[in-house]
């Protein structure tokens, strides 16, 4: 019988510039694990936040990351983090996660905690019998899988990823995050060297979906 590849999709790029959208919908168009590293992020902020730690006093990020136990839920063709047996909520996209998260991603210590696991998504999608992995994240491309099939880099004007927010009914400082996400020392955000950029101030999702699956829908024909 022919033999169908595994892939795996790099999504990279700022805040509200249309990484979730596409990588949810390229999931459901070729059957691919989403994993939504932003979201892990989110929930490892949350839990940190909910233990009394502060990016300021490493050694309480430390003590709290040392008992942290994360886990994969897969609901539908979704990657959903555990944290300590539990998927979290909608308390990742309140305020208060919202202002912490990029000072805590910053902490070297938090990204190596989270560097397996996210690598782990790939088996886990191998595992659920999908056809590969759409990884979308701010460091995706460079650090946690350089060596993608493919790799896109998405981004769009300032004041239209702040209307997009608004829209989504999100409160989120989207230029305050990318400066404090691409200064960072650790695993900066930055488009990774020969990633596809795409604008989309002015595209749909369906307009930015159609053109990375030109490129990807090749490579998914059994052989």
């Amino acid at each position: 019988m022919p033999e169908t590849p595994f892939i795996i999709i790099a999504i990279d790029g700022g805040a509200a510039s249309g990484k979730s959208s596409t990588a949810r919908a390229l999931s459901e168009r070729f059957n691919l694990l989403h994993a939504d590293t932003g979201s892990y992020y989110r929930a490892v902020t949350s839990e940190l936040l909910r233990q009394g730690a502060s990016p300021g006093r490493t050694e309480t990020v430390k003590d709290a990351l040392s008992g942290l136990r994360l886990g994969t839920r897969i609901q539908g063709r979704s990657a959903q983090i555990e944290v300590s047996g539990r998927v979290p909520g909608d308390e990742i996209r309140s305020r208060e996660v919202n202002e912490a998260v990029s000072h805590f991603a910053a902490l070297p210590e938090l990204r190596a905690s989270l560097l397996a696991y996210q690598r782990g998504q790939a088996q886990a999608a191998r595992d659920g019998g999908f056809a590969g992995l759409v990884m979308e994240g701010r460091d995706i491309g460079s650090v946690i899988f350089p060596d993608a099939d493919f790799r896109f880099f998405l981004q769009a004007d300032p004041a239209e990823r702040e209307r997009r927010r608004v829209r989504q009914g999100q409160q989120d400082q989207v230029a305050e995050r990318d400066r404090l996400d691409s200064s960072r020392k650790a695993s900066p955000l930055a488009r990774p060297e020969n990633a596809v950029a795409i604008d989309t101030t002015a595209l749909t999702i369906q307009e930015v979906v159609d053109r990375i699956s030109a490129l990807v829908a090749p490579r998914l024909a059994p052989r």
